[in-house]
């Protein structure tokens, strides 16, 4: 397996690590981390999460449009977590073995862990146009994540209730039809108060001209005041390295 970098966060917390207390230097990407989650960005929404014997895949896509630079994610897993049928988010065909698959909203359990699909629109106008959106919400390596795919639509008090305070928010902030605007986005993490944010679906040199995304800095303007980490398209993360108040952003880079 190729080796990747990952950004090691000091104990004392993103906050500090995020300015003048950040630690130098990188740790090598390993299979598993210890006690720690790696988290590793593999182009628009696509992350693969390693942590307590598990290897999960969120959104695997197909290359075109948005994601037309990236590499398709081919990467041997256990689960595979998508939230639409859409071609930037759940092109499963290429991943290869045989993963268990999850993509309707319900409750589930996958190696004694428990994986909750919620239910949301994948647009504004009550998903009578790219239909339904599935947000995937589920603790690893003492970690709550949450990914909120392509959603399009406010937040309802049922569907915040079911997706608690993530430590880890992953939130579209792109724009375009069917995902998140970057002020969409900030209302969105207003209401789910994160410990840690890692903006998704945006627009990056891997987009041809037929990709409606923003690019990440529009959605980063807006969040002015918070702490901001660029660089590296992995990282290993334990809880004592989050925020003890407050957010922190991650933005994540893609080795093109």
């Amino acid at each position: 397996m190729r080796r990747r970098r990952l950004i090691r966060y000091a104990g004392a917390g993103l906050l500090s690590a995020f300015g003048l207390g950040m630690a130098s230097g990188f740790d090598r990407y390993q299979a598993q981390t210890g006690g720690a989650l790696s988290v590793q960005w593999l182009g628009h929404s696509c992350f693969l999460f390693t942590g307590e014997g598990l290897r999960i895949l969120v959104n695997p896509f197909r290359s075109l449009g948005c994601t037309a630079g990236y590499r398709p994610p081919k990467v041997n897993v256990d689960l595979v977590l998508i939230s639409s049928q859409l071609l930037d988010e759940g092109a499963v065909e290429i991943v290869p073995g045989n993963p268990r698959l999850l993509y309707e909203p319900g409750v589930y359990q996958f190696n004694k862990k428990r994986i909750q699909g919620i239910r949301t629109d994948h647009d504004r106008l009550n998903g009578n146009r790219f239909g339904t959106n599935v947000a995937w919400q589920w603790k690893q390596s003492g970690l709550n994540i949450l990914h909120l795919g392509g959603i399009a639509a406010p937040i309802s008090l049922e569907q915040k209730i079911l997706m608690g305070r993530p430590d880890v928010l992953f939130i579209p902030v792109g724009g375009g039809p069917n995902v998140y605007a970057p002020d969409e986005a900030k209302q969105a993490i207003q209401l789910l108060n994160p410990r840690l944010i890692v903006p998704t679906h945006y627009r990056t040199k891997a987009a041809k001209q037929d990709c409606s995304s923003v690019s990440v800095d529009q959605f980063l303007a807006l969040m002015n005041g918070t702490p901001i980490r660029r660089g590296g398209d992995a990282l290993s993360l334990s809880a004592a390295d989050l925020p003890k108040e407050g957010s922190a952003i991650q933005v994540f880079s893609y080795r093109f």
